[in-house]
């Protein structure tokens, strides 16, 4: 008769549970950052995963792995949780486990952006037991509240000592944890924080043995049920006058409400790549430069606000201007987008008249005449036109290296391969917003358009790379294929988020970089001005804006066993984008930077001069 199994030490029997029981709970993916402290939710992980109950992803690197974490739970399909009878979906949460120390810190940058954009992280970070803190002992700090505001709930867990009743109170605190992440009661998701101490021996007695698919929940365990809230009380825009003279604006995760907005109500649409409500007939296009035409926008009366805008100064000062009633439509339980602190009222949602075909014709601005959403399409077109000969094919037929507006051009042979059930995660500075002007013009139909993903809770450049592989993974259960466009300095910014391990799961992502040798965004600010102004003011903005770095890419791909290619022209572009992705490949697109300020000034003076010319 064979000896029992040693008992496993505390620590391992509360990992156990605690991954068992997000894997109940449905999260799918867990995100590994190596380390002693937290070995035993790492043999807990490994355990679970050779069962098949969760995808697990292993980083070398805390701050990557944040971000792959980020864009996992962005590119995932959400939870249907029942209320009352009737599914409501959910956010789907994912997990990323720490050691203690340090690794904690490196994960406060994608703490940050999920806090700010509303994606549900559930920080699991190992520590010392209480009685080693503040003693000196090694990797040990005050991790207790280190993400401070950021995230929804913190809750710090005592070192298991075996004690009855301790694996069912860490499991109501892990419960409340997931529930405050998905955001079931105030529909604000976001990171949440579980510091779990584990004291020695960290690892199994003796090789574990193969768990099965499912484990049952602890005896004597009863979870609660968290019901999500049902639809918010419909409210009104605040319309006074005359509503015809409306705006919508759709900014970063906005969604199709916006867009069913206004076309029910025949207003026009300025919407951000990353809304999710681009496209449709009354879609503005350029609609950056097409509001410095004054004639145009002097008749605005209201703006209904949708998600949140980021990219675009003269939207901020639309919004900010006391002659305009603003409407801020903001279901999380979260602060509301108002940066220009100009809001008359904030909703939670619409009432179903405003998005209904059917709305009254008093309340449609095609109850009036029609003129005011037709002056503004008019508008759209020509601006539209304007970009269109600005960036294409034969405009750069030349080459891209000496082109102008070539950074436009690339983002739209980038956006013009993009299918319906494609996604493109696309960087800060300038990607996003070269994006924002040529996003449709090679798509005739609104249907076509892709679904655009963007860091833009702090629009930040940092971990990028890797939150473009965490939607790659997420986006390929769906069958959908994912590109990025980022820049070269977002690229160089996480370089590390290209290294995965030969034992981790494969991602097919193929990533553009814009490489333009430095910060061209400061380009088109003041310090850019600044800059022209003369050489000593050229000198100083090349050595601490333009930052020109010359590092190789290709080199830095080969270290990571990274396919690269570099494209010198948009012909040879389109044929590498038309290609299939096997697994992470990059193609660098040189660009010049020198103009990137005169060049951007001249468009838009372009767009102003066709856009008058409509009125």
């Amino acid at each position: 008769m064979s000896a029992p199994a040693p008992a496993l030490p505390p620590s391992l029997v509360a990992a156990r549970a605690v991954v068992a029981d997000l894997a109940l709970q449905g999260v799918r993916d867990v995100v590994l950052a190596p380390g002693s402290r937290s070995a035993p939710l790492a043999y807990a992980l490994a355990e679970a995963a050779d069962a098949g109950r969760l995808t697990l992803h292993v980083r070398v690197d805390e701050r990557t792995a944040g971000f792959l974490a980020l864009g996992l739970a962005r590119g995932s399909e959400p939870l249907l949780r029942h209320a009352g009878g009737e599914p409501v979906e959910v956010p789907c949460a994912v997990a990323v486990v720490t050691t203690s120390g340090t690794a904690v810190a490196n994960l406060h940058p994608a703490v940050l952006e999920a806090h700010h954009s509303g994606v549900p992280l559930v920080l699991l970070t190992a520590d010392r037991p209480h009685e080693l803190r503040g003693t000196g002992a090694s990797q040990t700090t005050d991790q207790a509240g280190i993400f401070g505001s950021a995230v929804r709930y913190a809750v710090d867990v005592p070192a298991p000592d075996g004690r009855d009743g301790e694996v069912r109170d860490l499991l109501g605190a892990l419960g409340r944890a997931l529930a405050a992440a998905q955001g079931l009661r105030d529909r604000d998701p976001g990171p949440v924080h579980v510091n779990l101490a584990f004291r020695d021996p960290l690892h199994p007695p003796a090789p574990l043995e193969p768990l099965p698919p499912e484990e049952p929940r602890p005896e004597g365990f009863r979870r609660t049920t968290v019901v999500p809230p049902v639809s918010p009380v419909g409210s009104d825009p605040a319309l006074h006058g005359d509503a015809a003279r409306t705006l919508v604006v759709a900014g970063d995760g906005a969604g199709p409400d916006a867009r069913a907005v206004a076309e029910a109500q025949g207003w026009p649409l300025l919407a951000e790549p990353s809304s999710g409500a681009c496209g449709g007939p009354n879609a503005v296009a350029a609609y950056r430069s097409v509001l410095g035409v004054e004639e145009l926008t002097r008749d605005v009366e209201h703006v209904v606000v949708f998600g949140r805008p980021t990219l675009s100064r003269p939207v901020q000062r639309l919004l900010g201007r006391p002659d305009v009633a603003v409407t801020v439509v903001a279901p999380g339980g979260g602060p509301w987008p108002d940066a220009a602190r100009n809001a008359e009222l904030v909703v939670p949602r619409l009432a179903d008249r405003w998005s209904s075909p059917a709305a009254p014709a008093d309340a449609r601005a095609g109850g009036v005449d029609g003129a005011f959403l037709a002056r503004w399409q008019a508008g759209g077109r020509a601006a539209a036109a304007v970009v269109d000969a600005a960036t294409s094919d034969e405009a750069v037929a030349a080459g891209l290296l000496t082109a102008p507006h070539a950074a436009l051009a690339v983002a739209r042979a980038v956006a013009s391969v993009l299918g319906p059930d494609d996604l493109l995660v696309v960087g800060s500075s300038n990607p996003v917003r070269d994006l924002d002007l040529v996003l449709g013009l090679d798509h005739p139909h609104a249907g076509d358009l892709p679904d655009v993903l963007a860091n833009r809770g702090l629009a930040g450049i940092d971990g990028t790379v890797s939150t473009a592989a965490g939607v790659a993974h997420a986006g390929a259960r769906q069958g959908r294929r994912t590109r990025a466009l980022v820049g070269d300095l977002t690229f160089l910014h996480d370089a590390g988020g290209l290294l995965r391990g030969p034992h981790e799961p494969p991602a097919d992502l193929e990533i553009v970089v814009v490489n333009d040798d430095g910060g061209s965004i400061f380009a088109t600010l003041e310090h850019g001005e600044l800059a022209s102004s003369s050489a000593s003011g050229s000198a100083t903005f090349e050595r601490v804006f333009g930052t020109p770095h010359g590092a190789h890419l290709a080199e830095l791909c080969a270290g990571y066993g990274v396919d690269h290619q570099l494209v010198l022209d948009v012909g040879s572009l389109r044929h590498a984008l038309q290609a299939p992705t096997r697994g992470v490949q990059v193609i660098e697109v040189h660009v010049p930077r020198a103009e990137r300020l005169a060049e951007t000034r001249g468009l838009a003076a372009d767009v102003a001069a066709a856009v008058r010319a409509t009125l």
